[in-house]
């Protein structure tokens, strides 16, 4: 029952392999073409080629045309056999590039090229003899090995081509794994090779099931469905795990990288947004534009508005801003932010009447832009500390004299409650009590 379903699931599935690999190989050739003498990519470039040409071979219906055209029934029998044994070297010789190094000038990586080349070399060449020499004159497209297990000759081959990628199996799968627990690999890369050794292992299950069912026949027993339903699928599933090992590290760090590169520009509204208010106009779009231009057509516009802009900060708010923030538990980076942020905007409301004080770090203000932005993000941590920062300004908790402090108290018990003016900063922002600031001060946990 199991294996009657995976025989259906291999003949209606079989293509799928073919296509990963084939992905694989179009994302790795442009690299290759531009690296041509780098043994590593071309042994990369060498195993997904015969990859994909041995899964467009075994397919049921290219196995008959084969051998319609040549003539030769199960001619296609020794041709799949080779691209598999060139699959195994191919495979043999990525583990020598990676294993020794990429300098082809090493002795050692030299010798170990020409043994993986020359024995496998000589295993296809064997092939060939061997199905020459076979009589198998009944054409069978899905159960040639088990089929043909006791026949002279053929029994050989079958059991060469299995042997040899059994060999470069064991040797291609022990050494991704113990690459796999290095620390110094980064994580697409981990991942990648994890999805390798794990291809490597599902193919080993190949191996396991032809063998079984080959030697089934030997000792007069029929465990053929291990043959033709088992190891297809094995096969195919190994197939599309070492393909996605191939694409995972470049594919992954591309996305990473853009969505980096799009959170970077969607973090820079608040900012972006802040100065298109200054300045009256924006940044024009561009449907066609990479993600990679759009931010730095922003990161641009952001800084030629702010740089004049700079001229009018208040130094002294912005420092006393920063302590301000420091004094209600935020980081010294989060507190750079929340104070620069909180300069910026008393320089737009004050509309630029003044010159500022001090002297502004506009080289440092201007590379702190992302920060910034992230803090306009949260204008209830804004107004906490403009409101701290003012307070400092205007002699609350500063060292003022006794005889100022009474007669401001005793103006403001005469006079009564001062009345709001549009022009007091203070009264612009609603008062926070200081043991609740640092609940939203504090960056929040994504």
């Amino acid at each position: 029952m199991v294996t009657t379903f995976l025989g259906e699931l291999y003949t209606s599935f079989v293509w799928v392999p073919t296509v990963v690999l084939g992905a694989a190989l179009a994302l790795k050739l442009p690299a290759i073409v531009r690296m041509w003498r780098d043994p590593l990519l071309r042994a990369v470039g060498g195993l997904l080629l015969f990859a994909c040409a041995l899964f467009v071979s075994v397919t049921p219906s290219v196995i008959g045309w084969v051998n319609r055209v040549t003539g030769v029934p199960n001619f296609a029998a020794p041709w799949a056999y080779s691209l598999l044994t060139a699959f195994s070297g191919a495979g043999l010789l990525l583990i020598v590039a990676w294993r020794f190094g990429l300098s082809e000038r090493s002795d050692t990586t030299r010798r170990a090229r020409r043994w993986v080349i020359s024995v496998y070399s000589g295993v296809i060449v064997a092939l060939w003899v061997l199905f020459a020499l076979a009589d198998v004159p009944v054409e069978r497209v899905r159960d040639l090995d088990t089929y043909y297990a006791n026949t002279p000759f053929m029994r050989e081959e079958i059991l060469l081509y299995l042997l040899a990628h059994t060999v470069a199996a064991l040797i291609t799968m022990r050494l991704i794994w113990n690459w796999v627990r290095a620390d110094a690999l980064h994580g697409w890369l981990r991942w990648g090779l994890t999805f390798l050794g794990a291809g490597y292992t599902l193919s080993l299950v190949f191996d396991v099931a032809k063998l079984t069912a080959v030697t089934a026949r030997w000792t007069g027993h029929d465990l053929d469905a291990l043959s033709t339903d088992v190891a297809p699928c094995a096969a195919c599933l190994a197939a599309v795990l070492i393909a996605v090992g191939f694409i995972l590290p470049h594919t992954g760090q591309f996305l990473h990288g853009r969505l980096r590169v799009r959170l970077a520009h969607h973090r820079l509204r608040p900012l972006y947004v802040l100065m298109r208010s200054v300045d009256g106009t924006g940044v024009p779009f561009l449907l066609c534009a990479a993600p990679e231009l759009r931010l730095i057509r922003r990161e641009t516009y952001i800084r030629d508005v702010l740089l004049p802009l700079a001229r009018h900060l208040d130094e002294d708010l912005r420092t006393r801003a920063h302590r301000a923030a420091l004094r209600l538990g935020c980081t010294p980076r989060r507190a750079k932010a929340l104070a620069a942020a909180v300069a910026i905007l008393d320089a737009i409301d004050s509309g630029r009447r003044d010159d500022g004080t001090g002297h502004p770090d506009t080289a440092d203000l201007l590379q702190e832009i992302g920060p910034v932005s992230r803090a306009l993000r949260h204008r209830d941590a804004i107004d906490a500390v403009r409101v701290a920062a003012r307070g400092e300004g205007t002699g609350a908790g500063a060292a003022e004299p006794v005889g100022v402090v009474q007669a401001n108290s005793a103006a403001q018990a005469n006079s009564g409650p001062p009345a709001a003016s549009s022009m007091d900063p203070v009264r612009r922002t609603p008062p926070v009590h200081p043991a609740e600031a640092p609940r939203f001060l504090l960056p929040r946990r994504r």
